[in-house]
């Protein structure tokens, strides 16, 4: 059995064809439609996160809310740019979410890919140190931000505080238990998925990584993940590891799916330059007859080394419709694959 979700880009525009025109409308959809989910026995609800663009950019005041709405389904991202993060500020903002949603965080991380406008986190008032790259800015505050949330003391209590201190060293408030044990690591290359193994976080592997042997994009994803579960046996950590992949599944079951989705079924893997020097692979759509999915994805190696697959979604279409391309997948394709 695999975890189902869905993954939300967020997007909104003043498009006659959107039914999210502004971002109020996609912060109370993407509230709606996880509610929704979590009724029709989605397991997780996961959201992007990008800056300077009309998508969701401020992350925590989302989960929380849909925690505040649910009960049972995870709720993430995938990922959270941490070029543009204070790791304290968000151990705080991450616990008190956490705690709303009593447990069910599941936060996607990762240095950063290119975003809307150039060196954006300068922007927000961070520099790489001397000698640092900013992607090794980012991997830094990862590995603060994971620290910070273990709850040890840190600050030196004042002798004269407002309130009174417990004993000893300080931590950050709220804290959560166990919410360290539920960051995962949003990984474009095999360096990067080893290196989140080592450092005791789950791994995100999405609809694109580095070229690293020109072959398939399913099958160099599955080697990544291959690679990082070795190197999380390595590690000797005694939870276990879990894996998500995203993917582009639609199963056409209407007219309608067939009109808006029809040409994904001939998708296949492209190559771009996602940033100077580094050629990336983009995976294929999916989309067909529940018949022909099933028998596609049975195929597709990386969702076979998976626990998790992240649905991405079309949520400038609505609630309404997302819903039912979700329950498509969960009524017509996932028993034929063992999913459920």
């Amino acid at each position: 059995m695999k975890k189902i979700g869905f993954l939300s880009f967020g997007h909104w525009a003043n498009h006659p064809g959107y039914a999210t025109r502004t971002a109020g409308d996609t912060l109370l959809q993407s509230i709606d439609l996880a509610v929704a989910a979590e009724e029709i026995g989605l397991d997780g609800a996961y959201f992007r996160v990008h800056h300077f663009a009309a998508q969701l950019g401020s992350p925590f005041p989302l989960l929380s809310a849909i925690g505040a709405k649910t009960s049972k389904i995870e709720i993430g991202t995938g990922v959270i740019d941490m070029r543009y993060e204070n790791p304290l500020y968000m151990v705080e903002d991450a616990g008190a979410a956490d705690l709303i949603s009593e447990g069910r965080l599941q936060l996607g991380v990762s240095r950063g890919s290119p975003e809307q406008v150039i060196d954006g986190w300068r922007y927000f008032g961070y520099e790489p140190k001397e000698g640092e790259s900013e992607q090794d800015m980012g991997r830094r505050k990862t590995l603060e931000f994971l620290d910070k949330l273990n709850g040890v003391g840190f600050a030196t209590p004042n002798p004269n505080p407002m309130f009174p201190n417990p004993p000893g060293l300080l931590r950050l408030e709220p804290y959560s238990a166990g919410l360290r044990e539920r960051i995962w690591w949003g990984a474009a290359s095999n360096a990067t998925a080893v290196w989140a193994a080592e450092n005791g976080m789950h791994l995100q592997s999405s609809t694109l990584k580095f070229d690293e042997s020109g072959k398939p994009f399913h099958v160099q994803q599955a080697e990544q993940i291959r690679l990082y579960k070795e190197a999380w046996k390595k590690a000797g950590h005694q939870r276990e590891a879990r894996v998500s992949v995203s993917r582009s599944i639609f199963a056409l079951v209407t007219d309608e799916d067939r009109q808006i989705f029809g040409r994904d079924g001939k998708s296949r893997d492209q190559l771009g330059m996602i940033e100077p020097g580094k050629r990336a692979i983009f995976g294929r759509s999916y989309a067909a007859e529940p018949d022909q999915l099933i028998r596609e994805l049975a195929e597709d190696e990386a969702i076979q080394e998976a626990d998790t697959v992240l649905l991405t979604i079309p949520n400038t279409l609505g609630v309404a419709y997302n819903v039912h391309l979700l329950s498509s997948i969960l009524k017509y394709v996932a028993p034929g694959l063992g999913w459920r």
